[in-house]
């Protein structure tokens, strides 16, 4: 019965995107995008759990700055500027977000928006890069903004859950993980 749920959904979106005239595959194909790669994926839960470790202003002031610094990438990559070095500035985001958590790394909450921001940056580009040529450049943004807030808020929640000692071990541990994970994706 699960599987045939999961099959039927996993559907729904193309038949959505079948009718001419709605900006719903851009939509779809933005909300998509963070949650498609384990790259964009990673990188996003990280800054949540980063942002859940630290705490006071910075839980929402970094995530904040993530998104704010990713859309205005996005909007230079539609504007046609490209880095080229995008991709790999992506898998360092991996990297160092994922020791960030494993070293339990606190600065001012100024500096950690700017390196979230610093990195979200190359993630709105690949964005804008990437965008279905047609899909309306809003719609498409407004679906990776919501998952990119969905994903910040799901590091948040689990940087949050247990206790203060349980959290602060699962974010270390996590967080190396993602580290490795973003090594073996720089290597590749």
């Amino acid at each position: 019965m699960k599987k045939s749920l999961i099959a039927a959904a996993a559907l729904l979106p193309g038949a959505a995107m079948a009718h001419s005239g709605h900006e719903v595959s851009g939509f779809i194909s933005g909300l998509a995008h963070p949650v498609g790669g384990a790259d964009h994926l990673l990188a996003m839960l990280a800054v949540g759990l980063w942002a859940a470790r630290l705490g006071g202003r910075a839980l929402w002031l970094v995530p904040l700055a993530f998104v704010a610094t990713m859309v205005l990438g996005n909007a230079l990559a539609l504007s046609g500027v490209s880095i080229g070095f995008t991709e790999q500035g992506i898998g360092l985001s991996v990297v160092a977000l994922g020791l960030l958590l494993a070293l339990a790394a606190r600065f001012a909450t100024p500096t950690c928006m700017a390196v979230a921001g610093g990195f979200a940056l190359f993630h709105g580009l690949a964005h804008g890069a990437e965008m279905p040529l047609s899909a309306s450049g809003f719609s498409y943004a407004a679906g990776f903004v919501l998952a990119t807030l969905g994903l910040h808020l799901a590091g948040v929640v689990f940087g949050k859950l247990g206790t203060e000692a349980k959290a602060n071990l699962f974010s270390r541990v996590t967080g190396g993980a993602i580290a490795l994970t973003g090594v073996a994706m720089v290597a590749a």
